[in-house]
């Protein structure tokens, strides 16, 4: 049977759990909190907004701190900026926004953000706080026809150019991409893969287009334009895509969860175990492994 290097189980990825171990020696969890922020241009399609901000990010940190130290309670906590863009805001904002993080005693911090809301002052504040930072960016897809579709606003030029004026600082980046988005066959899925591949990105997140109420998508759906990947479907796509990464891109995440109030379609995803599952089990049964067809 073969054995991945960057595994110390049997999973055929580098997945976050054994970075973390191998990196930091310990288990890291994240805290998320939201700071309130909205985007710069409107919602995607998709995307049902963030909820409102009813709490100081203080307070927010603190709920999830008692909730992670009854499970883990020795795990390092990061401060996870996850709702909404959290540099479409002043330098000032983004600086206060780390030192918060620095100030609670966070171990580190994450930024989800978009690639049109970092410029170069944005990325050198980034760069030099002196705790671990990682910025998610959503990316999506690398076709500009769909990015369009999805009402993204940026095109795949400016996301290469701001993903690369952060690595040449250092910065760690991860990015997202959305399996199963309008127009999008499994080929499309998986030259976005490659694509990304190609820039060795420091993490991976994989999700699953959600259709969900009060969304673009939703209307799509309910007029019949619009029909959600099938669960084996989007195991055969997270499997070749897993395939085309570097080795040493951190697979932060295969699946998502679709918010439950608000989920629509696919139902199949709310059964996340069984997702995982079934990619564990497609890629022993296929004999491979991530990057075994990626090539530089």
């Amino acid at each position: 049977m073969y054995k991945f290097p960057f595994s110390d189980d049997n999973k055929r990825y580098h997945t976050l759990n054994y970075h973390n171990k191998t990196v930091f020696g310990c288990r890291i969890a994240k805290a998320t909190v939201n700071a309130g922020f909205s985007c710069p241009h409107g919602r995607c399609i998709f995307c049902a907004g963030a909820p409102e901000k009813t709490r100081s990010v203080e307070e927010q940190f603190e709920a999830e701190k008692a909730r992670i130290n009854a499970k883990f309670p020795d795990a390092k906590i990061i401060l996870y900026y996850g709702q909404g863009t959290n540099t479409f805001c002043s330098d000032e904002q983004l600086s206060e926004l780390l030192h918060t993080a620095q100030q609670l005693g966070a171990f580190g911090v994450s930024v989800a953000t978009r690639p049109d809301c970092i410029d170069s002052e944005k990325a050198r504040i980034l760069a030099d706080f002196p705790l671990p930072v990682t910025v998610e960016l959503g990316v999506q897809t690398a076709h500009d026809l769909t990015a369009a579709r999805i009402c993204r606003g940026y095109d795949f030029a400016l996301f290469s150019e701001r993903y690369g004026l952060l690595k040449s600082l250092g910065v760690r980046v991860c990015v997202h991409i959305m399996n199963g988005l309008p127009g999008e066959d499994m080929q499309m899925m998986t030259d976005t893969a490659r694509i990304l591949g190609k820039l060795r990105p420091d993490g991976v997140k994989i999700h699953l287009t959600h259709v969900l109420k009060n969304t673009e998508l939703y209307e799509m759906y309910r007029r019949g334009e619009y029909v959600p990947m099938e669960q084996s479907d989007y195991i055969e796509t997270v499997v070749r895509q897993l395939e085309l990464f570097p080795p040493e891109t951190v697979i932060e995440r295969v699946t998502g969860d679709g918010d439950k109030s608000l989920l629509i379609a696919p139902l199949w995803s709310r059964d996340k175990i069984s997702t995982l599952g079934g990619i564990d089990k497609r890629m022993n049964e296929l004999d491979t492994f991530q990057g075994r067809l990626y090539n530089e």
